[in-house]
């Protein structure tokens, strides 16, 4: 269905592009970036997903070269940060911080995911093919973001589960969408949640992955 009362708001993808610009912005302002690479980060971390689901997946023009919104969001949302979350990081402990840009992310991830499986759905990619499209819409701009700050990316990192608990959540938006014929809007906003209570009981019990290999298979394999 394209028609726009059956679709997941554009208000989710503009939503989603502030918190990973805000993110991103936060970053770049550890990492004592400049103006220009605090604005770098916050575009490859906000809009990295969707050019990569626009170039690749769907094979067209970028939204972010297409709608006149995006660009002057993320610049605002740089010289916001710029401003304030400079003099912030001075005060607040680097946990605290860290804990910040973790809260924006688990809310921006699963509303990246739901507009790229919407576009996909549009596309009419299968069902399997729209969820790993909106997987990689929800966690390809912090795989960017590490990559540029010479991070190892934290989806590639044992740790609390990320990518896993997406895509459980976009199965949750198929079943809701296809299974059960619920409109997107409420959809998405089911989606996003979930994956926000899971975030949060994965930090509140400290689940989290672990490597494939054990200690003495590390020390075998060098």
């Amino acid at each position: 269905m394209t028609d726009e009362g059956f679709r997941v708001p554009l208000l989710f993808d503009y939503a989603a592009t502030l918190a990973w610009a805000t993110s991103g912005a936060v970053v770049g302002i550890r990492k004592h970036f400049d103006f220009t690479g605090v604005f770098v980060i916050a575009l490859l971390s906000s809009t990295g997903g969707g050019l990569l689901r626009d170039a690749i997946f769907l094979q067209r023009t970028p939204v972010l070269l297409v709608d006149p919104i995006y660009l002057p969001l993320i610049a605002a949302s740089t010289i916001i940060m710029s401003l304030f979350v400079g003099p912030l990081t001075r005060i607040l402990k680097t946990d605290t911080v860290g804990k910040l840009v973790d809260l924006i992310d688990a809310l921006g991830t699963p509303a990246f995911a739901v507009v790229g499986m919407q576009l996909a759905m549009d596309q009419r990619i299968p069902v399997f093919g729209a969820m790993f499209v909106g997987v990689v819409n929800g966690v390809a701009g912090g795989l960017l973001r590490d990559v540029v700050v010479r991070d190892v990316p934290a989806l590639l990192r044992p740790g609390q589960f990320v990518s896993l608990a997406l895509a459980l959540v976009c199965g949750l938006f198929m079943v809701l969408r296809l299974q059960y014929g619920v409109r997107p809007t409420e959809a998405a906003w089911a989606t996003v949640g979930a994956f926000f209570l899971i975030r949060v009981l994965a930090v509140r019990f400290n689940w989290q992955t672990r490597s494939v290999a054990s200690g003495s298979d590390t020390e075998l394999l060098r």
